[in-house]
């Protein structure tokens, strides 16, 4: 294992290089037919131009203006993944002010921590439409509007609005037609102005552990990600892009900085929820992701194969067989190709293929895997069936990826080779550092907490473990503040463990807990079609999530899962009890980033009655 890799940066990339992200669109623009992007509107999907989308650009920042925004002032978003969320982004940086994100799920109180915490001077939020099993954002925003004294304006996109602070988007806009600002040349000027040291964006962390730092990253943290994606060539010109990830999340603002540096065509999918149907009816070559996806598509896959009924089933199952060998075979570092194995492919996997290919659309070139680590097992899944999938790893702090898998050499389980430009190095307690153009300035209003990770010769403290191999990929092992100690002494990576379980259907999430603890146990939650699917097949009545998951069968075949992975893993590290929880862990409920990682503090603070049970007395599994 090297200890260290240096990265030279990369050369020249021409037009990204030393440009903002604004000016990248303005170089775009310049050819007035170019499509942009693709978004539904009034139910149709419309194309739409980067001279378009410029000049609304152009207008929303002459109307930030035209409602008081300075130089340096923060402006939020609160709004799903849409059109309008990019063009209000840009048309911040064009008003020279900074972009606070907000997830589209933040709760009230999440939404007034950070507002008050970023002092956010105008808030641009989607609609008051109830989401999920949350109120509408405006009316959550509203609800603490009390508690918000820095809060001068809200702009609202659709629907109507009430008091004097609110406003509609169109009478924003309107205020600034015609006015000195909204000219071409004061656009130029302002955006001309911006220096690559400038803060463009305060994205507050999700966090797993304790209250949000907001990250702070500016226009040259992004014009290096736009030459460093370039560079690379993961996402080329010609591409179609879908983009489904909540702009708040510093992955999607990677993707819109390759759009701006590439120019390919980025589809704006209707929802997350609605992904599955956008697929085909757009037809992207290029699918960013994170790790919660590529495990619905396998479970289904293995769910609906191995439940169908005679011969099909039979067949599933025996091909899924086939397969675990293949995949045990692989992670030991042996090739397999086996007769029936090769028989499997044709007869199943071949078909399987086949299906993945009409719901992705048929034009899929490759994924891109980040947000959380993907399973190595549902990793080799997708590549036996010939996708590629690129993994790479990244934090808030480093402006998203700083290693990626490439086109031309993929190694399963790791996170790829460093971006061009950025250095990797491992310390010596086995915690990855990080170096480069991609780094952050700090946390905003917080230099102790800046202190702790930024070492004074440029070093970021990353808080994972992991290892480099002969061909500087990198491996991530486990982040270093959730590893595990046991009370005999033994360390234990729980995310191992908890990704392992996540490949079985029945298994919705997992947190595996034992610090300081004679043994391990987990909280479990279950996927509730598999779940009812279960009971059904058993010919026991179905009710609701509740219901279902307390029903001793649905208990005893998690406890089978448990056993299989129990016999895989040293006996220190396996799992001692179990709690199926009777409700699944959600975003909404507080459980879950907005990138669907467990928050570990949240979880073992409102289950410690669960857990504490779990240690007192009852005889453990064997």
């Amino acid at each position: 294992m090297r200890v260290e890799s240096q990265v030279t940066t990369a050369s020249s990339t021409g037009s990204a290089q030393d440009q903002n992200l604004v000016q990248l669109l303005m170089k775009l623009a310049q050819n007035p037919s170019k499509v942009g992007l693709t978004h539904k509107k009034n139910d149709r999907w419309q194309d739409v131009t980067y001279a378009q989308v410029l000049e609304d650009v152009m207008l929303m920042s002459a109307g930030l203006i035209a409602q008081g925004v300075q130089p340096g002032d923060r402006v939020a978003i609160f709004a799903n993944t849409s059109l309008n969320w990019l063009i209000a982004d840009l048309a911040i940086s064009g008003a020279q002010a900074v972009t606070v994100p907000i997830y589209a799920s933040n709760t009230a109180e999440e939404c007034r921590y950070i507002l008050n915490h970023s002092e956010t001077k105008l808030l641009l939020v989607d609609s008051d439409e109830k989401d999920a099993k949350q109120i509408g954002r405006l009316s959550r925003v509203r609800a603490r509007l009390g508690e918000i004294p820095s809060l001068q304006k809200i702009v609202v996109f659709e629907g109507p609005v009430s008091g004097e602070k609110e406003m509609t988007l169109a009478d924003m806009l309107a205020s600034a037609r015609g006015g000195p600002d909204a000219s071409r040349e004061a656009f130029e000027r302002r955006v001309g102005e911006v220096k690559l040291e400038d803060t463009n964006l305060l994205i507050y962390t999700s966090g797993t552990t304790g209250d949000p730092k907001g990250v702070i990253l500016t226009h040259g943290n992004w014009a290096y990600e736009a030459k460093a994606t370039q560079a690379m060539s993961l996402m080329v010109p010609n591409d179609s892009v879908m983009l489904f990830l909540p702009l708040a999340h510093v992955f999607a603002q990677v993707v819109k900085a390759a759009w701006l540096s590439m120019g390919f065509r980025l589809i704006i999918a209707e929802s997350v929820d609605k992904l599955l149907v956008n697929l085909p009816e757009t037809r992207p070559t290029v699918l960013p992701s994170v790790p919660r996806v590529f495990e619905k598509v396998y479970n289904n896959v293995v769910a609906n194969g191995t439940s169908a009924p005679g011969m099909k089933g039979r067949l599933t199952r025996w091909a899924f067989r086939q397969f675990d060998e293949y995949v045990e075979a692989r992670s030991q570092g042996r090739e397999h190709n086996t007769l029936a194995f090769a028989l499997a492919k044709k007869l199943v996997f071949s078909k399987v293929r086949k299906v993945l290919d009409e719901k992705l659309g048929g034009n899929m070139r490759i994924f891109i895997s980040g947000g959380a680590p993907l399973s190595r097992k549902i990793a080799y899944f997708f590549d036996m069936l010939d996708y590629k999938v690129l993994e790479g790893y990244g934090l808030t702090e480093t402006s998203a990826p700083c290693n990626v898998n490439r086109v031309e050499k993929i190694k399963i389980g790791t996170v790829g080779p460093p971006m061009p430009g950025t250095e990797i190095k491992i310390a010596a307690d086995g915690e990855i550092m990080v170096r480069g153009p991609c780094l952050m300035k700090g946390y905003y209003k917080n230099p102790a907490a800046t202190a702790e990770v930024l070492e004074p010769d440029g070093w970021f403290h990353t808080g994972d473990i992991g290892e480099l191999d002969s061909d500087n990929y990198l491996r991530i092992t486990d982040r270093k503040k959730d590893i595990i100690v046991t009370a005999g002494g033994k360390n234990v990576a729980p995310q191992n463990i908890e990704n392992t379980l996540k490949t079985f259907p029945l298994i919705s999430q997992a947190m595996v807990y034992g610090d300081k603890r004679p043994f391990l146990v987990a909280l479990i939650t279950v996927s509730e079609e598999p779940a009812r699917k279960l009971l059904e097949d058993k010919g026991i009545a179905v009710g609701t999530y509740a219901q279902n998951s307390q029903r001793p069968e649905i208990k005893a075949a998690v406890e089978e899962i448990i056993k299989k992975v129990n016999a895989e893993i040293p006996p220190y590290s396996s799992i001692k009890k179990i709690a199926v929880m009777d409700a699944d862990f959600t975003q909404e409920s507080g459980e879950l980033t907005p990138t669907l990682k467990v928050k570990r503090k949240v979880a073992s603070q409102k289950y410690i009655k669960t857990i504490d049970a779990m240690y007192e007395g009852a005889k453990v599994m064997d």
